[in-house]
């Protein structure tokens, strides 16, 4: 079940066309990778599921129903660019913030409470928010976003700011509230990221949508048969024994042995390089070359 659905997303600015027809279903309890580059869209998408925006044209559902305003309760925003007070106190602006959300201020107190603990950041709560480092910032911001536990989760680059071990534990954060339930709608530049967290990715560039699905998917379908091994053998071309309709990419000397790059004519041809390497050397490693999501990216984004 799509716990979100965008149908068909128009919207202009002036003369710019942000969104040209732009759909997408994002599954309940999911990851979901809204990618592009600078300017693609995204962030106006993002803007209309949130309503801070409205659509010159299309419909935003929201677990079956068509987005109204009272839906912002079940929805949790932590946008690229921050907006904290940064003259006041960080335990009374997380209070604020929560109750803005739905909670009591009772409410509200135990579950930061809890949070600013887990963190260890507890002693922050009667400082200001200038005094905070914008990892720190990000921190108390993550907090409130998940505070009123909304169904859905909007992260936009949640890791800008972060040292790795903050980025580590917030990465962690996000895989768990997805477990307990919640649906992620997670917008990066960081495609290693996508490719550690997310279930479905969809990727917009120039205001259309131009590849959706699951990121296992995906990936299966841009691999095109090539293979990576690392062997033993004696000084012998491998054209001497492999079918001429085996494309030898690479083939370099290691310290013990060689490494080859070998692309197929399809994967049916799998088991026969297989058989002929090891009939004619000691195989060390061999394994099936998949495209990153980081080269499947540039190459959609690139290609005419």
């Amino acid at each position: 079940m799509d716990l979100l659905v965008a149908e068909n997303i128009h919207k202009s600015f002036s003369n710019h066309k942000a969104l040209k027809g732009v759909s997408i279903n994002v599954p309940e309890g999911s990851i979901f990778g809204l990618l592009g580059p600078n300017g693609a869209g995204k962030t106006t998408l993002i803007r209309i599921i949130n309503q801070i925006t409205a659509p010159d044209e299309g419909k935003i559902y929201l677990n079956g129903e068509t987005l109204k305003p009272s839906h912002i309760e079940y929805i949790g925003y932590l946008p690229e660019e921050r907006g904290l007070y940064k003259k006041m106190k960080i335990g009374e602006q997380a209070i604020y913030l929560a109750q803005l959300k739905g909670l009591s201020k009772s409410d509200a107190k135990k579950q930061l409470k809890y949070w600013f603990e887990k963190y260890e950041i507890d002693t922050w709560w009667n400082r200001k928010v200038e005094e905070l480092s914008k990892g720190m910032q990000q921190k108390i911001q993550f907090i409130v976003t998940i505070l009123h536990k909304p169904k859905l989760l909007i992260f936009d680059e949640p890791f800008s700011g972060f040292d790795p071990v903050n980025t580590e534990l917030i990465k962690t954060e996000i895989l768990n509230l997805r477990d307990e339930g919640a649906t992620v709608i997670f917008s990066t530049h960081n495609m290693a990221s996508v490719e550690e967290i997310c279930d479905h990715i969809a990727l917009i560039n120039k205001s259309e949508k131009i590849l959706e699905g699951k990121v296992y998917d995906i990936k299966q379908t841009y691999k095109n048969s090539t293979f990576e091994l690392e062997y033993e053998a004696k000084e012998l071309e491998l054209s001497k024994f492999l079918p001429s309709n085996f494309n030898i990419i690479s083939k370099d000397k290691l310290e013990k042995g060689y490494k080859a790059i070998i692309q197929l004519p399809g994967d049916e041809y799998t088991n026969e390089l297989l058989s002929l390497m090891m009939q004619n050397s000691n195989i060390h490693l061999f394994k099936e070359i998949i495209p990153s999501m980081n080269e499947i990216f540039i190459r959609r984004v690139t290609e005419k």
